[in-house]
C-alpha cells in the first residue's frame, strides 16, 4: 500500500465537499457491483437451452444469487464498522471478477449455480460503497451524495438487463459474463488508486458485532419498519423482473434483447434517487418513503389493465409501468437509507446490512413466488402478487 493510502483517512466529521470524480467512482462501483446480480435475468431462456435445464431449474439462478447477496450483506457488510472499508471493497471486487469469469466458463447448471452464489456474496461490495459514501460526505449534503451513489447502483440494476439482453442476442451469453468481469476489474484498479482509508468505528469482536445487530434491531423501531417495508416492495419488484423475460418469450415470442430493453424504461425511474435524496434533505425521508410507496403500488396495479390493449399497447403499458414502479421503489429506498444512516454514525454498516438483508430476502422470495404465480395464474397472477406486496407496505 502506498504512503498516500496509509495517510489519507476521511472521517464523517469533515465539512469538505467530496470531489465529484470520487462520487462518480463510488456510483460506478456500486452500479457494476449490483449489476452482477441481474445479468442472468433477461437471458434465462438462452441459459436454459445451453445448460439443458428446465424453466424451474434455470429460474433458481436469480434466487440463489439474491440469497447469496442477502447472506453476504448480513455476515460480511458489518465488517465495515470494524475494519477499514477500502481493503474490504478491493477484496470483494477481486472475488467478484473471478466469479463472473467462472459463470462465463460454466458448462452445467450445478457449476453455474455455485458461481452465481459466489457472485451474490461478493457483489455486496456495493453495500460497502454506499455507507462509505455516507461516511465521507458532510452532513449537509449526505442525502445528495447517497442519492447520487444510489442512482449509480440502481442504474446498474436496470441497465444490466439491457446490456445483458443485447450482448447475449448478438454475441452469446458467455460474453455477458466476460465483459462484466473486465468492468469490475477496471473498477478495482481505479478504486485501488483513488479510495481513501476509513477509520474503524468499533472495536467489537466479529461475534459481538453480529450480536450487536440483534440489539440494533430491537432498539430502533425505525430500522424494523424500513426493513420490512423495503422487503415487501422488493418482492413485487423482483417478481416483475424475474418473470418478464419468460412471459415475453412464451406469450409474445420475443428474444432476450427485447426483455433487456425494458431495462431502459426502468432506468428512467433512476432519476428518483437524486431527487429523493434532495427532497429527504429538505422535507424529511418519511414523506419521500410514503410518496414512493404510493407510486409503486399504483404502477403495479396498472398492469392489470394490460388485457384491454393490443400487443403493442400491452408492451407500451409494461414500459410505462416499469418507469413508475422503479421510480417509486428507488425513491423509497433512498428515503429508507437516509433514515437508517441517521440512526448513529458508528453503526451505519450494520444498520445498512439489516436493511438490505431484508430487501434481498424479499427479492429472492419475489423471484420464487413470482415464478409460481406466472406458472399457475399467468401474468395476472404476477400483477396481483406485486400489487398486494407493495400495498401491504402502506399498513406498516
Amino acid at each position: 500500500m502506498s504512503a498516500r493510502h496509509k495517510t489519507t483517512i476521511r472521517t464523517s466529521t469533515s465539512d469538505a465537499a467530496l470531489p465529484h470524480s470520487l462520487v462518480l467512482l463510488l456510483a460506478v462501483g456500486a452500479g457494476f457491483g449490483v449489476a452482477s446480480l441481474y445479468y442472468a435475468q433477461p437471458i434465462l431462456g438462452l441459459l436454459a437451452t445451453a445448460m439443458q435445464a428446465s424453466d424451474s431449474a434455470i429460474a433458481s439462478i436469480p434466487t440463489v444469487t439474491q440469497l447469496g447477496y442477502a447472506l453476504g450483506i448480513l455476515f460480511l457488510s458489518p465488517l465495515g464498522d470494524k475494519y477499514d472499508r477500502r481493503p474490504i471493497i478491493l477484496a470483494k471486487a477481486a472475488i467478484l471478477t473471478l466469479a463472473l469469469a467462472l459463470c462465463g466458463l460454466a458448462n452445467g447448471i450445478g457449476f453455474l449455480l455455485v458461481a452465481s452464489l459466489l457472485i451474490g456474496i461478493s457483489a455486496t461490495l456495493a453495500q460497502d460503497i454506499v455507507p462509505a459514501a455516507a461516511h465521507l460526505a458532510p452532513a449537509s449534503s449526505r442525502g445528495k451524495v447517497v442519492g447520487t451513489v444510489m442512482m449509480g447502483l440502481l442504474l446498474g440494476i436496470l441497465l444490466s438487463r439491457v446490456a445483458s439482453g443485447l450482448v447475449a442476442a448478438r454475441y452469446g451469453w458467455r460474453l455477458v459474463y466476460g465483459a462484466a468481469a473486465v468492468a469490475v476489474a477496471l473498477f478495482a484498479l481505479l478504486a485501488w488508486k483513488r479510495l481513501p482509508r476509513f477509520e474503524a468505528t468499533t472495536q467489537l469482536s466479529y461475534r459481538s458485532l453480529l450480536i450487536s445487530m440483534a440489539h440494533l434491531w430491537r432498539q430502533h423501531s425505525a430500522l424494523r419498519q424500513t426493513a420490512f417495508a423495503q422487503g415487501l416492495l422488493s418482492m413485487g419488484f423482483s417478481a416483475f423482473w424475474t418473470t418478464l423475460a419468460l412471459m415475453l418469450h412464451h406469450s409474445f415470442h420475443l428474444e432476450s434483447s427485447v426483455a433487456g430493453a425494458f431495462g431502459l424504461a426502468g432506468a428512467a425511474g433512476s432519476i428518483a434517487a437524486p431527487l429523493a435524496g434532495r427532497l429527504a434533505d429538505r422535507r424529511g425521508p418519511a414523506l419521500v418513503a410514503r410518496l414512493g410507496c404510493a407510486v409503486a403500488t399504483v404502477s403495479f396495479a396498472a398492469m392489470g389493465a394490460s388485457s384491454l390493449f393490443s400487443i403493442k399497447g400491452q408492451l407500451i403499458l409494461l414500459a410505462l409501468v416499469a418507469v413508475g414502479f422503479d421510480f417509486g421503489v428507488q425513491a423509497t429506498l433512498v428515503a429508507h437509507q437516509t433514515i437508517v444512516f441517521g440512526i448513529a454514525p458508528e453503526v451505519r454498516s450494520r444498520a445498512n446490512a439489516l436493511l438490505f438483508t431484508f430487501m434481498f430476502v424479499g427479492m429472492a422470495a419475489g423471484s420464487t413466488l413470482g415464478g409460481v404465480a406466472l406458472t399457475r395464474w399467468g401474468w395476472m397472477g404476477v400483477t396481483v402478487f406485486a400489487t398486494a406486496a407493495s400495498a401491504k407496505v402502506q399498513r406498516l
